[in-house]
């Protein structure tokens, strides 16, 4: 793990003990705060990795602090180890149940802090990879089957206004995979992925559901950006120029189904299962198009 990648939040409203902090921890990345308000403020705007939050604090206690990132989607999962003058056990149970993982005592013994915050920083590293693992496809990178609809089901709860489904087909796939074999066939599918991917909006969920299909979900509003967008990526996918194993050249194209949610869609299954109509209707007018339901 390289430290310097990691960010850490150190909390305290002491201004010793954020330096003594700040020296031991030279090989991180490290933000400091003097007191909790601050603390959320920046956990707010700023990636924290891990946080050392001191327990004795005016306004809002460490607990406090601890109990409130909890609380919110996008910092709850961030790793918590208390400072603390206190060692007896009422307080370490507190600082247990409000969310926290670990803690360290003061005077701060350098060994141990830094020991304590390696394995938590090991810890997490490694919850991340198992997290990536379970939700994205370990061929293309991006999102599976299971994660796409989970992020896609959540895009569609919080609003379907200007809300578009797009279906995607490589055209022709087998008889990419019968001709050249599986391998260049998976070369295929990642070469095609990876123009998807750099050419969709920030904020779209882009999965593959099986084989070589796939779907983008996105907002957006005007019906013209996302159809001049689709049909950039048709036109450089069918620019694309993957090689075989032996060195052929091979070409592909893809096929896209897209529809926009209305008064009518009660739900993501359904906007997909007309965008999935739209792509049979692509595939069957003679490939490589993009039909917008209407």
């Amino acid at each position: 793990m390289m430290v310097g990648t990691r960010t850490i939040l150190v909390v305290d409203d002491t201004v010793t003990n954020l330096d003594i902090l700040v020296e031991l921890l030279k090989d991180y990345d490290v933000i400091e705060a003097a007191g909790g308000v601050e603390a959320l403020e920046i956990v707010a705007e700023e990636e924290i990795d891990l946080i050392l939050l001191d327990i004795m604090m005016p306004v809002m206690d460490g607990y406090a602090v601890c109990r409130k990132l909890k609380e919110i989607e996008e910092s709850k999962d961030i790793p918590i180890i208390f400072i603390t003058a206190r060692s007896d056990e009422d307080a370490i149970e507190k600082a247990y149940d409000a969310g926290g993982v670990d803690y360290v005592t003061k005077p701060f013994k350098p060994k141990e802090l830094l020991a304590r915050v390696k394995i938590q920083l090991e810890h997490q590293e490694m919850i991340e990879k198992l997290e990536f693992l379970a939700s994205h496809d370990p061929m293309t990178g991006i999102y599976n089957r299971r994660k796409f609809f989970e992020l896609a089901n959540r895009k569609f709860a919080e609003s379907s206004k200007d809300l578009y489904v797009a279906m995607m087909d490589i055209d022709r796939f087998k008889k990419i995979n019968d001709t050249y074999g599986h391998p260049t066939g998976d070369r295929v599918i990642k070469a095609v992925t990876r123009v998807v991917s750099e050419n969709i909006d920030e904020g779209s969920v882009f999965g593959r559901l099986g084989g070589e299909e796939f779907a983008v979900v996105c907002r957006h509003s005007s019906r013209d950006n996302v159809v001049e967008r689709l049909e950039l990526i048709r036109e450089k996918i069918e620019q694309l120029e993957t090689r075989s194993a032996g060195g052929e050249l091979i070409r592909c194209t893809i096929s896209e189904g897209v529809a926009k949610a209305d008064e009518t869609t009660g739900n993501l299954d359904e906007l997909l299962q007309r965008a999935d109509e739209m792509l049979y209707k692509a595939k069957g007018s003679g490939r490589n198009k993009a039909i917008f339901r209407i």
